[in-house]
């Protein structure tokens, strides 16, 4: 009988639709968070190329950090990690949800 392994893909569709391996993510010394690099991140963990814990520990982010990453993602797309269209996006969800 197979017990619960530690099985991961390989590799995950990136946010740009290309393949996505543990050697194309961000390096751990990241200090400048671009669009894409987050966008990446996020798609390692929902395809299981890494976990949360491991991506929080890796790049020393916190999980409201990654939690909101996620949620912009889902809201917005690529986009809504702007962070300078951070408060026009989540003013528009706002409005859109009232209704």
């Amino acid at each position: 009988m197979i017990e619960n392994q530690d099985i991961r893909p390989a590799q995950v569709i990136g946010p740009l639709g290309e393949p996505l391996t543990l050697d194309d993510l961000p390096s751990p010394k990241t200090k400048r968070w671009v669009v894409r690099r987050k966008a990446e991140v996020v798609a390692a963990v929902n395809g299981g190329l890494l976990t949360l814990d491991e991506a929080l520990e890796r790049y020393g982010l916190t999980l409201e950090e990654f939690a909101s990453w996620q949620r912009a993602i889902d809201r917005s797309g690529m986009l809504g990690l702007r962070v300078t269209k951070l408060q026009s996006y989540r003013d528009l969800y706002e409005r859109q949800h009232k209704f």
